[in-house]
């Protein structure tokens, strides 16, 4: 299936108007970066790509001095994709510069057969690409450029480049189709009831799902470019009247300012250069591949940022209760819906604490409380309960990783093979204890129901830290990575949001309607996380 791109020529450029100093412009950056070469070392010049990047500003008059610029600038006539399809209309030589690959060939037929009506006899000498502009061009949207380097980036991104001999100015005409997929049901977020439909890997399809949703005049799609060589389509989005301005200018001065050559792995090359650089096991944003959520996001006042090649989108600022929050929730009644939240919840801190305590409990039987006199493990096996904890550990992640790149039809007897005969057979080898398989397998589906991937990866490595501090300090040592991981996520923020909120700093309304799935009706305000610009979202 092709998806056809349209709507986005006009702002491609908007996010780096200086990525291109003019000619004789030195950049100060560079320049402040540049160290003197020890002697006897060959320096090392730019190739002519970069070097024609910032230095060729303005397209040439002359087809054939276009065309040796290409040659050296794009691989024309090396790379098989770059295309220069020469005709001659109204007595003008004319030349289509595309990418074969991105270009829509009945869009450009049309614009042929059009050019094709010109009377060989028409006087087009004077203003010509004026003329084909206004007159002969049968393309939705065309700009007009003289910059060779901003020529060049908009048929890299897939436009279709109109030469006129004799004018230093191209046309850009939009008429390009990307591969793409239909929306499908995303297989991280499914729902019971509910659309079906999910983000896919192009930015515009993902935009024009939010728009289905939001018919606000106020939404708003801003479009930057990321990366020297990947110039990687960037998609901030926010309703106006709504967001703060400052959370807006943040983010985007935060993308602006990202210098390198490219984030091909797309949104989450692009958190780790504006969010969360550090080695914090704990997500900073939060991911989702339904538009619905993201949309309902935006009414409360957040921000998302689309990356072009992702099939999912970045919501900020984020909370920790933003990533345990399910939008099957919110498809059911209230009642069901905080049912629902709160087995979720208890998954949660059973794939945290349940191994840790139970290891603790079986280990000093002291401090076990009477009414769980159950726990405790009547043989230990072959091998050290800490070492069965770290290699059952180890093997769901092989499991889960082997299920990965299993191909589909197979993940179901594969795991079916792993979880019950290898575990069947540890047991009754006398390697492992049931309750060790027990224990595993509660945490391991805490686990996997918590709705954030990458919260469910980081809470696996906070319980191997609080097992190995239990086998270590016994009961110290889990009150001290405890308190820790409190303190380290109290002190954590995304967007100078206060990670815990709202829980420290306390907020008790806000609280309420993180443990209770509220009514819509007793939503009338907005999270005062966000600092909107309107509180209120209904009526009193």
């Amino acid at each position: 299936m092709e998806t056809t791109e349209h709507g986005s020529m006009d702002l491609e450029h908007a996010g780096h108007p200086g990525i291109y100093p003019p000619s004789g412009q030195h950049n100060d950056n560079e320049d402040r970066g540049k160290k003197a070469e020890p002697a006897g070392r060959k320096k090392v010049d730019p190739n002519s790509s970069e070097q024609a990047r910032k230095s060729q500003q303005h397209i040439p008059d002359d087809i054939d001095s276009w065309k040796e610029l290409l040659r050296q600038h794009i691989g024309l006539d090396k790379s098989f994709e770059v295309q220069v399809r020469e005709m001659v209309f109204g007595g003008k030589r004319v030349a289509l510069l595309f990418l074969s690959v991105f270009a829509k060939d009945v869009s450009l037929m049309e614009i042929l057969k059009r050019l094709s009506y010109i009377d060989p006899d028409s006087n087009l000498d004077h203003d010509a690409m004026h003329s084909f502009l206004e007159q002969y061009l049968t393309a939705v949207q065309i700009q007009k450029t003289t910059s060779f380097p901003r020529m060049i980036d908009d048929v890299l991104a897939g436009n279709t480049a109109f030469y006129v001999d004799g004018e230093a100015a191209a046309l850009i005409i939009d008429a390009k189709s990307f591969p793409g997929r239909n929306p499908e049901q995303p297989s991280l977020e499914k729902v019971v009831r509910g659309s079906q439909d999910g983000f896919t890997e192009t930015l515009l399809v993902n935009v024009a799902l939010i728009r289905r949703r939001l018919r606000d005049p106020n939404l708003r799609f801003e479009i930057l470019k990321v990366g020297r060589r990947t110039q990687t389509d960037v998609c901030i989005g926010y309703i106006d009247d709504i967001a703060n301005n400052e959370l807006v200018e943040s983010i985007r001065d935060k993308i602006k300012a990202i210098d390198v050559d490219g984030i091909p792995l797309a949104d989450k090359q692009l958190e780790e250069m504006t969010v969360s650089s550090s080695w914090s096991p704990f997500p900073l944003v939060r991911y989702t591949e339904r538009p619905d959520v993201v949309a309902a996001q935006l009414l409360d006042g957040s921000v998302t940022v689309i990356v072009d090649t992702s099939p999912s989108a970045i919501l900020l600022p984020t909370t920790y209760f933003d990533l345990v929050q399910h939008a099957e929730e919110n498809r059911q009644n209230p009642f069901m819906g905080t049912y629902m939240r709160w087995v979720r919840y208890l998954g949660i801190m059973a794939s945290l604490f349940l191994m840790p305590l139970w290891f603790l409990f079986n280990d000093r039987q002291a401090l076990r409380p009477e009414w769980l006199w159950f726990i405790g493990a009547d043989k230990v096996g072959q091998i050290p309960l800490i070492l069965q904890f770290l290699i059952a550990e180890v093997g769901v992640d092989l499991l889960r990783l082997a299920a990965v790149h299993t191909p589909a039809p197979l993940v179901t007897a594969m795991t079916l093979l792993s979880a019950i005969l290898i575990g069947d057979i540890a047991v009754k080898s006398g390697l492992f204890i049931n309750e060790v398989i027990l224990y595993m397998s509660v945490s391991a589906i805490g686990m996997f129901a918590t709705p954030s991937y990458e919260l469910g990866l980081a809470n696996r490595i906070i319980r191997l830290a609080l097992l190995l501090a239990v086998f270590f300090f016994h009961e110290i040592g889990f009150v001290v990575v405890t308190t820790f991981v409190f303190l380290f996520l109290t002190f954590e923020r995304s967007f100078n949001a206060p990670y815990l909120w709202p829980f420290l700093p306390f907020n008790a309304a806000a609280l309420r309607n993180i443990l209770f799935r509220q009514p819509l009706t007793n939503n009338k305000k907005r999270l005062s996380l966000y600092r909107t610009k309107k509180n209120r979202k209904q009526p009193v």
